[in-house]
């Protein structure tokens, strides 16, 4: 089996393959939060919100800082570039797949129109 070891896409690709997650990052996106706003916003214990923001942590596309008693939550350093990249290579590829799909239909097509009219004669 081959392993491809690309542990930063793994943790990028797991925080993002939430739904919550993304939505946090969007609301983070928006302005800065604590863990207890972002807890209320997604109507969750404060519980279930810290395990979400320690997996974006890990994945280092969101950092913490307490100030007081208050844990402050930003958008990390991170811009997935890294996955943008290994994306586009994919986008790519079925961009090319689908430019050949569409000149195979378009000469099926031409020729259809040919056949038809010396069936017409």
């Amino acid at each position: 089996m081959v392993q491809y070891l690309q542990p930063r896409l793994d943790a990028s690709f797991a925080a993002l393959s939430d739904a919550t997650r993304r939505g946090v990052l969007e609301q983070l996106g928006r302005q800065d939060a604590s863990i207890t706003d972002l807890a209320e916003k997604f109507h969750m214990t404060l519980t279930g919100m810290k395990k979400h923001v320690g997996v974006l942590e890990q994945a280092g596309l969101v950092t913490t800082e307490k100030i007081g008693r208050v844990r402050t939550c930003r958008l990390g350093l991170r811009r997935l570039e890294e996955e943008v990249e290994w994306i586009e290579r994919y986008r790519q590829l079925w961009a090319a797949r689908f430019d050949e799909l569409d000149k195979v239909v378009e000469e099926m097509t031409r020729k259809e129109k040919v056949d038809g009219r010396k069936k017409r004669r």
